[in-house]
């Protein structure tokens, strides 16, 4: 649906593609990129950029004014959302809009919300090393549950941000605004509001993570208004259960 009627704009004659399943909207940018449209179609939104050495595997869509990093190697089937940029190895995961996971690591079977950064080097595993199907939090039970999935890396709320080197387990859920750094692996639970990792963890005072909220949003020229803001206070009280489990 989103081609019908369209014709392709024509990217530089660096790139290598193979199929026929490409589309590349007016004013999307690449250069010396692969794009493999064989195993499912492959989608550039306008002003994105693929940088120089970058492998894309399809299915793959990216957003508006989001970009791919030299060196990148994504699989499908991924989605990448607008204003985002993302780097390393992706491979079946969907990432919203105005997030960053721009360095070397592995992000697989995954979900980021809007507004998430991963730090340099992180790394989430996606299979457990028993092969075992991969429990979940569940907040409506407030206890993990199975998700009958063999594969599942990290879901991470809006506005949670990582630290460098970080490690997240198989089926890792971080909540809201969480803020995880530290040696070791987290909990696979990682409370909204939360500060800190598997050594030491505190609430993230809503004063000041609406001040980072804030901060982020001016660099990406947004303005961080009172609904937004509203929000996340509305968010810090329905789960302030969860920072005591």
């Amino acid at each position: 649906l989103l081609t019908k009627g369209k014709t392709s704009a024509v990217i530089s004659n660096t790139n290598t593609v193979f199929g026929n399943d490409f589309f590349a909207e007016e004013g999307a940018v690449a250069e010396c990129a692969t794009f493999n449209a064989r195993s499912g179609p492959i989608y550039l939104s306008k002003n994105s950029e693929v940088m120089e050495g970058a492998h894309i595997r399809g299915g793959f869509f990216l957003g508006e004014c989001s970009q791919v990093k030299m060196g990148a190697k994504i699989y499908g089937a991924t989605t990448i959302g607008p204003h985002c940029t993302v780097g390393g190895e992706v491979k079946n995961a969907v990432i919203w809009g105005y997030s960053s996971k721009g360095h070397e690591g592995y992000l697989g079977n995954s979900v980021l919300g809007e507004w998430c950064n991963l730090g340099a080097d992180s790394n989430n595993s996606n299979l457990k090393n028993t092969y075992a199907e991969v429990k979940l939090w569940d907040y409506s039970t407030q206890k993990m549950r199975n998700t009958n999935l063999q594969f599942c890396g990290l879901i991470m709320a809006d506005h949670a941000k990582c630290g460098i080197n970080t490690m997240f387990n198989t089926g890792t859920v971080a909540g809201v605004n969480s803020n995880i750094f530290g040696a070791g692996y987290p909990p696979n639970f990682i409370p909204d509001f939360s500060w800190g990792g598997i050594q030491h963890q505190e609430i993230y005072a809503l004063n000041k993570a609406l001040e980072t909220n804030k901060r982020v949003f001016e660099r990406k020229n947004r303005t961080f208004d009172e609904t937004e803001a509203d929000i996340l206070k509305h968010i810090f009280e329905i789960t302030s259960t969860y920072r005591s489990i």
